[in-house]
């Protein structure tokens, strides 16, 4: 198997080298398999924990809890149920954030509702509440 360098993940998943480093540093990978000489050989299950990694920091996941995660994981099937709580907390604050974002975008839907209006009839009908 070829090796796949920290410059070709870094390029393939748009994050920088610092940040893999990183990422293995804080346990948020687990760490990445090495050559002889002590290189980062990613193979294909570094690259997953990569993906699965920068997916749950794009989903807002805090760096301590991707690395429970990923420490739990390590200790095998006996983690399986904290896992899932794990998981399953994260998911909750997840639904409250998107719960915060709708009620976010119904009120700047709203004001741009109302921009719009003002700007085809060319009358704006202010109140209090839309300051």
């Amino acid at each position: 198997m070829a090796v796949i360098t920290i410059k070709e993940v870094s390029e393939k998943y748009c994050v920088t080298q610092d940040a893999l480093r990183y990422y293995e540093r804080a346990g948020m990978i687990p760490p990445v398999t090495r050559t002889a000489g002590g290189i980062r050989d990613y193979r294909e299950e570094d690259l997953a924990w990569v993906e699965l990694a920068l997916c749950m920091r794009s989903a807002g996941l805090s760096v301590e809890a991707i690395s429970e995660y990923v420490r739990l994981s390590r200790l095998g099937d006996g983690t399986i149920k904290d896992r899932l709580a794990l998981l399953q907390g994260q998911r909750e604050v997840l639904l409250e954030r998107q719960r915060q974002i709708a009620g976010t975008l119904d009120r700047l839907n709203y004001k741009i509702s109302r921009y719009e209006d003002a700007l085809k009839t060319g009358i704006l009908k202010w109140k209090k509440e839309d300051d």
